[in-house]
């Protein structure tokens, strides 16, 4: 009997959110929607409202979908769990606390309160509107850091790139004075600029308020060491033990996100398999060009669990 492949769960964050996401897992499995009533209960917000009856608005609200999608990710792997073995975990930005859920890192009412906090702290971090983000296509990596440090000289304020996602998409955050001088700096050299609607340049040092506040709570917490190593987005390393995650994890409020090094690394250390959980799939739909300069042709393999019929096909091919 041939042995599976290595085995990574993704679990995504903000802009994977939808209509009616988590419902169907919820109305047919109690403990779903147990998990849902204590989100609500936890953050004073009627997630299941806004998200199974709500407006898009409501939904991109990083103060409701912050504790809503972490919800929805952790639901899905609880009922996967059990049949499924992964040899380490990651999460894009927000997902990174699903997967500190799944390695049992820190316990699910920990993970909620945490998100729960944190997306209200996102929220009010900028309440004059200065900072920004906008994603950058069609333009490489060296590109787009020339243009973000000739923004920054030009404008003299804060510019940074926050997200890696893949070798063709990079997001960048700063303030809206930098971000716009960049985004004509990059329709210059022919790539795009998308203006992404957020309420504040995270990712970036104009989120060191917030963060400080988060970073109390999450000293106070209780950190075990993970089942599996959990690749960290500020380095986009494997960390395994629960010193090293209490460490590292209040950082990741200004850091950038080292997307195309998690999934790199991963795959250098043997990873041939990878489980999306969540909704829409937009990590799995990354993966390929992330993994086109590293990967052995097509030795690789991803699918998407991201409601409950994904999750009983999941099941049923495990």
């Amino acid at each position: 009997m041939s042995q599976s492949p290595a085995l990574s769960i993704l679990f995504p964050g903000q802009g994977s959110q939808e209509p009616n996401m988590g419902r169907d897992l919820a109305e047919a499995d109690s403990a779903a929607m147990n998990l849902w009533k204590k989100a609500e209960s936890i953050s004073g917000i009627d997630l299941r409202g806004i998200y199974w009856d709500g407006d898009e608005a409501e939904m991109a609200n990083t103060r409701n979908l912050q504790p809503a999608l972490t919800v929805v990710n952790v639901a899905l792997w609880m009922h996967i769990a059990g049949k499924t073995a992964p040899q380490c975990a990651a999460g894009h930005s927000l997902g990174e606390f699903s997967a500190l859920a799944a390695a049992e890192a820190l316990s699910v009412d920990a993970v909620l309160e945490t998100v729960s906090l944190r997306g209200r702290l996102m929220a009010e971090a900028d309440p004059d509107g200065n900072g920004t983000m906008a994603a950058v296509l069609k333009m490489a990596l060296a590109d787009v850091e020339a243009v973000v440090q000739e923004s920054a000289e030009a404008v003299g304020e804060m510019i940074r790139v926050a997200n890696y996602n893949t070798p063709g998409q990079f997001v960048l955050s700063g303030t809206r004075a930098a971000i716009a001088d960049a985004a004509e700096r990059v329709k210059a050299r022919k790539g795009r600029a998308v203006p992404l609607a957020v309420s504040g340049a995270f990712h970036s040092p104009l989120m060191n308020e917030a963060a400080k506040e988060l970073e109390g709570h999450m000293a106070g917490l209780s950190w075990n060491k993970p089942k599996f190593p959990v690749y960290c987005n500020v380095s986009g390393t494997a960390v395994a033990d629960a010193a090293s995650l209490k460490d590292i994890m209040p950082r990741q409020m200004t850091s950038s996100v080292m997307w195309i090094d998690t999934i790199c690394n991963q795959y250098v250390a043997g990873i041939r398999r990878f489980v999306e959980v969540g909704p829409k799939g937009v990590l799995g739909k990354m993966l390929g060009q992330i993994l086109k300069p590293v990967a052995q042709g097509d030795d690789w393999s991803c699918s998407s669990v991201g409601n409950l019929a994904a999750a009983a096909a999941h099941l049923a091919d495990q």
